[in-house]
């Protein structure tokens, strides 16, 4: 669990507080250290979640699979990213989506009680912890917002250009890296693989874009 406390240092939840205080809190806060190996589920739909977890080693995908084995990439959950918070109020039930290990992963779990409940110790720290876990819900429910910007566009393209914008802002450059292979983002953005490979090409015919792989610029 130590060797991960730079890595929690680092993260959005963490923010502000020093490697030394936060070793003390990982007790208080009853953390858990669990590791995954690659196609392992960390969380499956319907089981219930009463704790928050932050990714510590590894990458995640937050998906959902149909009735007939239709997949929906909801996100991607990176190296210091929280998730698992939207489902630990009491009213919240069961989850509606599977959480897959994509890479071998670390993952740490907290009492989410302990948490929002400043502990009899009154650690210095742990008001910015809470104040922290606002400010990450937040952000959260903003990507969340972006995400259903794309997926109100009608079509693959429409699709597409929306995403790929946003991801050159990110970036402030026009040649990019995403962090998804070609079924991923078409998983991502809900489409049809072959339709939006079809629309790749033709974009790139047009002068759109130039890619390789992941790779895109933005012409």
């Amino acid at each position: 669990m130590k060797k991960y406390i730079p890595v929690l240092k680092r993260t959005q939840l963490f923010s502000g507080v020093g490697e030394e205080e936060i070793g003390a809190m990982l007790n208080c806060l009853q953390a858990q250290l669990y590791t995954y190996k690659k196609g392992e589920y960390v969380l499956r739909q319907g089981e219930h979640l009463d704790k928050i977890l932050v990714l510590v080693g590894g990458k995640l995908h937050i998906q959902r699979d149909d009735y007939w084995g239709n997949r929906s990439i909801i996100s991607m959950v990176s190296v210091g990213e929280m998730f698992g918070e939207a489902y630990v109020a009491p009213e919240s039930g069961t989850l509606t989506n599977d959480v897959l290990a994509i890479e071998d992963s670390a993952v740490i779990f907290f009492d989410v009680k302990r948490i929002i409940t400043v502990c009899s110790a009154a650690c210095r720290f742990h008001s910015m912890v809470v104040q922290n876990l606002f400010f990450a819900i937040s952000e959260k429910n903003r990507r969340l917002i972006q995400k259903l910007g794309y997926m109100s566009k009608r079509t693959t393209r429409e699709k597409l250009l929306a995403y790929l914008s946003e991801e050159a802002e990110r970036h402030n450059r026009s040649e990019f890296s995403i962090p998804f292979n070609r079924q991923q983002l078409a998983d991502f953005l809900s489409v049809d693989r072959s339709a939006m490979s079809n629309e790749l090409c033709k974009m790139r015919d047009e002068g759109l874009i130039t890619f390789e792989k992941n790779r895109f610029e933005l012409l």
